[in-house]
Formats: C-alpha cells, structure tokens, sequence
C-alpha cells in the first residue's frame, strides 16, 4: 500500500482503446481504469456513465445514458454490470423540487431499456442532469483529503480558480444530483465538481477525454497537497516505534483467536492482518487517538468500516501479550456497547442493528485487524483504512480533518438504497464464515473434502507434508470460488513445532479455526511377527501422536475463541476391527477413534464437538493406495493389486466401492449444523462390511 500520495497514472492504452468498438466498451474500459487505482476510485464506490443513442425494438432511435450498476464494482465490472436508461424519460425530472428515494428508485425503474439489467447506481440522476456524453463520480484520495479540511473550500480556489463547483455535502440522491447540475449550469467556466466530504465529478466529449480530466484534476490536488506535507510532522509525529516484522507477526497471530471470539456475536467473523508502513505510522502516532475518532473519510467506507475503527490503549515496549488480549477482549466490549448507544440515539423505525463490533482495530507497533463475513470482505475493510489514512494524511496537512455529524454517518451506514446493494449478495451457506483446516489436504480424502466445504461457503487450509500440492488444490479452489478462500501450509503431523507453526499461521490468515479435520494418513502391512519397531512406531507417530498435536493444538485455538468448534478425525474400518497383517496400522488407528472419543468428553463444556468417520478402502485419489501398501494388502489377501478395487467392492453388503467423496459427505456431515447434537460419535463409510459392524 503506498504510502504518500504519487502522481495518478494514466493506464490509458491507444492501442487498446482503438480496438474497442464504439459505445458501452469503451465505457468498461474507462470503468475499469479508474478502479483499477484504488487512490482515485474505492472499491465498490464511484460510477461512471456515458449517453449515446440505440436502437429499439421497433429500430427506433432512443437517446439513452448507460450508468454503473448497483451492487458492482469498477475495477472488475463488465458490459452487463451497467444499466440502459431512456434519457428523454429522465429529462422532466429536473424540473422538479424534490423527489424521495423510494420515488426516484421506483420511477428509474421505469427508465430502463431493458428489466434484466441491474438496478441503476444510486447516484444515476447526478450523471443523467450532468449535460455531457461522458461523466465520471470517482473517490480520489488527494481530493477527498481537499473535501474533508475545514478549510477545503477557500484552498480549492488556490487551486482550481472558478473552475469548480463546490457542493456542501447532503446524502447522494435527488436532491444533491440536481444540485450538482444546477452548479454546473450556473458557472460557464466549470470542469469539475467538489463534493464535500464525499468526491470528485468531473466529465468529458469523449471516454478518453473524460478519464484524463479525472486524473489531471486529481493530479493538481496531490501536488499541491505534497508541497504542503511535513513527514516529519505527520498526524502529529511519531509516538510508538513498529516492532520487528517477525515480532508484529507474532503478536497478532496470538491475538487474532482472541480477536475473533470477541467480534463474533453469533456470526463468525473472518480476520486479516496488515502492517503496511502507512497503518504502522497511524497507529503509532501522537495524533491517532483524536483523529481515528473523528468519522470516516467518505461515506462509502461507512458500510465496510463503521464510523470509527477501535485504536487499542497498548504499549507494545512491555511485550506483554496476555494483557493485550485482555485489553482488546475490554477495548471490543466496550465498542460495543457505544455501537448499540449510537444506533439507539439515531435509529428509524424498522432499523435492524448490524453487528455492533469493530471492523477496524489498530495496535500501535502492531498493525491493523480487520473483520468481516469473509477472507474478501475483512480485505475490503481495511484496504478502505488505508484510504481512509491517506485522506487523514491530506486533510491534516491542509488543516482539520472534518468528517460527517454522527447522524449523517448513521444514515449513511442505514440507508435503505445502500443496503440495497448487500441484498444483491448470495445467501450464506452452511460452512460460510467458519475456517477448516484440513491435514493431508492434498490427498484425495483430504482434497475431497476441502472442495466440498468451499462449495458450502467454507474457508479452508490446506496442510500436507506435499506443499506443492497442497498449493495447487488451494490455486484451483481460490481460482472457481474466489480469492483467498483456501490456503496451503506445509505440515509434517509428527513435528510440534511445524504444528504449532500450522495454527499460527492459519489464525494469521483468517483468524483462528472452527473445524479440524484430523486426515493425515499412511498405512504399512506385515504380519505380526515380521512388523519392526521402526514400522509400528512410524504408524504410531503420524496416526496417534500427529493426530494428538493436531487436535490439541486446534483445541486450544477453539478454546481461546470461545465460539466452539468441531473435529472429524479420519479413521478406519481398522479402528474396529482386527485387520490381517496390520498390526501396527489398525492399532493406531484405534488409538485415533479413542482419541476422539477422549476429546469429545472434555470439550463438551467449551462447545467443542469430536466425531470420528470410519472408511475402508479409498483407493482413489489416495497417496497411500499408491505406495506399497497395495501390494501389500493384496498379498495378504492373495490376489493380485489390480484385483483389489473388485475384491473390496464384493465384500461389501451394499456391493459398492468406496470413493473420497464419500468421505467427505460424512466430514460435512459431522462439522455441520445438522450434527449440533453429536459428538463422540463414529460413522461407518465402507459399503457395510460385517465383520467392522459396530458393537
């Protein structure tokens, strides 16, 4: 995250825009610069728009403004993000007073070319008064930084001369458009339009055209704001040094857990961690009490970071963590209820209370954690912090840095047309906002099952002893479900410290862990008499010792959540039944299901549920199937290894092979809201096989 403010680049390519056809492409191309740079357009915030004319379905001519959809984003949005509305239908409503936000929604609606098309930006009638072909409404840091001084308005005329149009802010829709446009109209020599506390709109012939008069007017604002800078005196200077890298690393990853059980008021909350430079000088200076507090810098960070962020009362020189756990579990509480207060003091009937805990939380020489309903949204949080830092920086080199009165924050953040935009996201699922960590992630049980949960909304870690394809199962999950929803570890189960590192790394990725899928596995075959102390000590360590560290460790992250939690641990047929020539194997396969049943009836108490899955036979996929242990099996039962997927299947009740994702049916079954009430319970997935009937 940069730092200061540099000069906005132009991402215009000749090459490429010649190749655009005329029309709705070149507005996406446009679209996608300006958001591209998240210093000139917030994510999901700005719109943009250009008025052409298209055929109807009778070949008629229709004079028509193409606007951003409601709910997209700039950066990404294509051609069907946008919506088609009738200018001519439009036209009349700027002769009227005033116009409800339910009124000008209803009547948009009625504009559009087309019903499918999305919903038109709340900011539609700002574009559609604006008397040019193409508009842009964008967030620039340098010029929100200019709109949230005290002293913007006379600085703007240093700046700009009578080339702007200043509005003071009111909440974006009828009547804060037509005021726009009426500004415009009443100034000959306007190129742009200030919106305070809030943006920057400014417009051109062409797209072209339109986009560099976006960043030439940002450009004057860096300028004169960078020749204005004092680093040194920077938010009041330096107050608390960053600790070392690794030190802050550290630190929150022992916090996060804690963290996480705090914020999670019946929905769980995803974490992330980041101490840019920016954040880390924040946090640690003199001014931030004061002016973290102010509100936030635009109204569009509202939603994602709340009016203010929680600034955490530590020192880190004392390097005591156990007593900023305890400060954090008081800072969160209390933030808390100041929520709950200030949405009592400014609620409108029917109002429905967000969770009242912070999305943003800064500790000096630490960084910054921030939460969210996913790995994605948690990001969004604080890569609006990081703006909003870089509006704090302009604004308090300019002046004071001002921001919205408490109730303009609140119906900002309540608004019935910006929560609009939440509804447009899909239901949670089952596994949505809980994190699993899965041992042997990359095999086929352990890949299975990985696939399975992120399907239903999980975010899911990856630990195999087999980096490479761990990562490889994450960049494929990550790739059809979104980035940042799954991610690789490397794992060796029989290792503490690798375990411990595992857990560390996990809570520093997403927070903690909800689900612990104990799968790591091998498996060796002799008779009793020919098995070595090497061999059954190899299958004691990784399938009794590995699973004890795995699940003492997950135990005590569940524990320091306080949300509880769930274990599947993957054993055998073997765990129940004395298979020939396994000693060693089905002996610690048994010690697993014990295991489980041993942790089941101490984490009762603490909502921790351990339940163990009981398959036989996974030749697909699996690792284990593919070493010796084939030929080893099929020796002991005198057939030949390619004769084993039929033997299997004949002695089956049910006549069937057994599959990974099998098992991963019952691993969702057992972590899911649908076992609540299990735990300590084994669950046989072998086709029936009677001698391993439970007894």
């Amino acid at each position: 995250m940069k730092e200061a403010y540099g000069m906005v680049a132009n991402r215009w390519v000749m090459e490429q825009a010649a190749g655009l056809k005329p029309g709705l492409d070149e507005l996406v191309y446009r679209s996608n610069l300006l958001g591209s740079d998240r210093s000139v357009a917030n994510w999901g915030g700005g719109n943009t728009s250009m008025k052409t004319v298209v055929e109807d379905f009778r070949g008629r001519p229709v004079n028509v403004m193409w606007v951003k959809g409601s709910g997209s984003d700039l950066a990404t949005m294509k051609a069907g993000h946008f919506t088609g509305l009738r200018l001519d239908d439009i036209a009349p409503l700027f002769e009227r007073e005033d116009m409800s936000d339910e009124d000008m929604v209803a009547y948009l609606a009625n504009c559009m070319i087309d019903s499918k098309h999305p919903r038109a930006s709340i900011e539609t009638l700002l574009h559609a008064f604006l008397p040019f072909q193409h508009v842009d409404h964008t967030h620039p840091d340098a010029i929100i930084g200019l709109c949230c001084a005290d002293n913007g308005r006379e600085l703007a005329k240093e700046i700009y001369g009578d080339r702007f149009v200043w509005v003071p802010y009111i909440r974006p829709g009828f009547r804060l458009s037509r005021m726009i446009a009426q500004g415009v109209r009443d100034n000959p020599n306007a190129e742009l339009v200030l919106m305070e506390k809030h943006g920057l709109v400014t417009w051109g012939a062409t797209s072209e055209e339109s986009y560099l008069k976006t960043l030439a007017i940002i450009g004057e604002a860096e300028a004169f704001i960078e020749a204005r800078v004092k680093e040194e005196a920077l938010f009041g200077g330096v107050k608390i040094e960053p600790l070392a890298p690794e030190r802050r690393r550290e630190i929150a990853a022992s916090v996060m857990p804690v963290i996480r059980g705090s914020v999670s008021d019946g929905k769980r909350m995803i974490l992330t961690f980041d101490d840019g430079e920016d954040v880390l000088r924040f946090a640690g200076s003199r001014d931030a009490a004061k002016l973290s507090q102010v509100g936030a810098a635009c109204p569009d960070h509202l939603v994602h970071t709340k009016m203010k962020p929680l600034l955490v009362d530590w020192d880190p020189s004392s390097g005591d963590v156990e007593a900023l756990k305890e400060t954090l579990k008081a800072g969160i509480s209390e933030y808390k209820e100041e929520y709950k207060a200030y949405f009592e003091r400014n609620k409108n009937e029917g109002d429905k209370m967000f969770e009242p805990a912070p999305r943003v939380i800064l500790i000096p020489g630490v960084g910054m954690i921030n939460t969210g309903k996913s790995h994605a949204m948690s990001q969004v949080s604080g890569a609006l912090y990081h703006r909003a830092i870089a509006v704090m920086r302009g604004a308090t080199s300019l002046g004071e840095f001002v921001s919205l009165s408490e109730n303009e924050s609140y119906n900002v953040e309540y608004w019935p047309l910006e929560l609009y935009k939440l509804t447009l996201a899909p239901p949670e699922a089952e596994f949505s906002r809980q994190v699993v960590l899965v041992t042997g992630g990359a095999g086929g049980i352990g890949s299975a099952t990985c696939r399975r949960l992120v399907k239903e909304g999980a975010h899911v870690v990856l630990a195999d002893l087999n980096l490479e394809g761990a990562e490889k199962v994450a960049e494929e999950l990550n790739a059809q479900f979104g980035p940042g929803r799954a991610f690789a570890v490397k794992l060796d189960v029989t290792k503490e410290d690798l375990v411990k590192e595992a857990f560390r790394a996990t809570a520093l990725q997403y927070g903690g862990v909800d689900v612990a899928v104990n799968n790591a596995g091998l498996a060796t075959s002799s008779p009793f008499d020919e098995t070595t102390l090497d061999e059954w000590n190899l299958n004691m360590n990784v399938l009794s010792t590995g699973y004890f560290l795995v699940a003492r460790e997950a135990f005590k992250v569940m524990k320091e959540q306080g949300t509880g939690g769930s274990m599947v641990f993957v054993a055998s047929k073997n765990s129940v039944y004395a298979g020939k020539n396994a000693s060693a194997y089905s002996t610690a396969k048994a010690a697993e299901a014990h295991l489980a049943r041993c942790i089941a009836a101490e984490g009762g108490e603490y909502g921790i549920r351990v339940n163990t899955v009981l398959p036989d036979a996974i030749l697909q996929g699996s690792a284990i199937w593919n070493s010796r242990w084939r030929e080893e099996r099929a020796a002991a039962y005198g057939i030949a290894p390619d004769q084993l997927e039929e033997y299997y299947k004949k002695r089956t009740t049910l006549l069937v092979n057994i599959y990974p994702d099998d098992i991963a049916e019952s691993i969702a079954f057992l972590a899911s809201s649908r076992s609540a009430k299990t735990t300590g319970c084994m669950i046989t997935v072998d086709g029936g096989v009677p001698a391993a009937f439970t007894r």
